[in-house]
């Protein structure tokens, strides 16, 4: 029987072999490259010690790349074994699906309110063990949108923030900021935050429009959630921070402080904030198209955010329970005095 060729797999067999079989590294690569002009300059009548010079190394290295190109591996012979339990990894593992967007900082506290001992180190090497055996996503990256230039009216009410002014206690300054989300490809929203920088306490609500009746509006909700009196509120120069929303302001006696122009950094905290919400909230669940829908489940998550989530900045606890300490802390005058 005459073959006349092989079937295609086998060429393509083949070719994947060839090409693993040549796969050097470039560190070998350039060793090799290094020899062949080293032997070149010998054959040219150079000594080992002048062929060496020229190509631009010593003649110990050329003699160690002619014995073995491939540099020898820098693992150490004993490597420190995992000593963590499997109870352990099952409360990370589901503390992550549950919070895909959250780490070590985060995770750490729960794992150890559980009653595991764990060092937010150790939560950090097991979630990265997780990431690489695909057992949990890695975080998905932010994808940024330019922003748009707006046009911006003459203030009544509110004043330029002044460079002095710092917040001391809770609700003494509270940032306000709105939040661009495309729910659908075809249906956006604008996402009102409110954030406490002492306090780490937030308050969200979602619209279908940022106008100033929406901003008076949740300037309602927030006087009601925020669990401490609001003195007064900084906002950016956005128009739906004007009009109805400064004459809510100026009737409820709290202060208005616009930001100068171009410094989005003097309204970082609130800006991290938002950046929780998108991480945790808009990128994590499946959420419906609707704003009637969606805020029920933002409250949801505003409540686990305020009393479940633990604060970096806040030694590892949740908003609410700095809130009880630091009420515990005060001292009060005696009715006697």
């Amino acid at each position: 029987m005459k073959v006349f060729g092989l079937q295609a797999p086998v060429y393509r067999a083949a070719r994947v072999a060839s090409r693993l079989a040549a796969k050097t590294s470039h560190i070998a690569a350039g060793r090799r490259a290094a020899l062949q002009r080293a032997a070149g300059a010998r054959r040219a009548g150079l000594t080992a010690g002048q062929a060496a010079a020229a190509v631009g190394t010593s003649r110990s290295s050329l003699h160690r790349w002619g014995q073995r190109l491939e540099p020898k591996s820098r693992r150490p012979h004993h490597v420190r074994q995992k000593t963590w339990t499997s109870e352990l990894v099952r409360a990370v593992e589901r503390l992550r699906q549950d919070f895909p967007m959250w780490g070590r900082a985060k995770i750490g506290p729960l794992v150890r309110a559980e009653g595991f001992t764990a060092s937010d180190s150790t939560v950090g090497r097991m979630i990265r063990s997780l990431v690489d055996r695909g057992v949990v996503q890695p975080v998905p990256t932010l994808r940024q949108r330019p922003h748009a230039r707006r046009w911006t009216a003459k203030r009544r009410f509110a004043q330029r923030l002044p460079k002095d002014i710092k917040p001391t206690k809770p609700g003494g300054l509270v940032q306000l900021d709105t939040l661009f989300i495309n729910l659908t490809p075809t249906k956006a929203i604008k996402h009102f935050t409110a954030y406490c920088p002492i306090a780490k306490w937030t308050v969200a609500k979602a619209y279908n429009r940022a106008t100033s009746q929406a901003a008076a509006a949740f300037l309602d909700k927030l006087i009601a959630e925020m669990p401490f009196r609001i003195e007064a509120i900084q906002v950016d120069g956005g128009s739906e921070f004007m009009a109805a929303f400064e004459e809510a302001c100026k009737a409820r006696g709290i202060r208005l402080y616009v930001l100068p122009p171009k410094c989005p950094q003097m309204n970082g905290a609130v800006e991290r904030c938002n950046g929780a919400w998108r991480y945790e909230f808009y990128e994590t669940y499946d959420l419906p198209s609707s704003v009637e829908g969606l805020n029920p489940i933002l409250d949801s998550f505003q409540h686990l955010y305020n009393h479940h989530r633990p604060h970096g900045a806040l030694a590892g606890q949740t908003p609410a329970a700095y809130l009880a300490k630091r009420q515990a802390a005060q001292t009060h005058p005696s009715h006697m005095s």
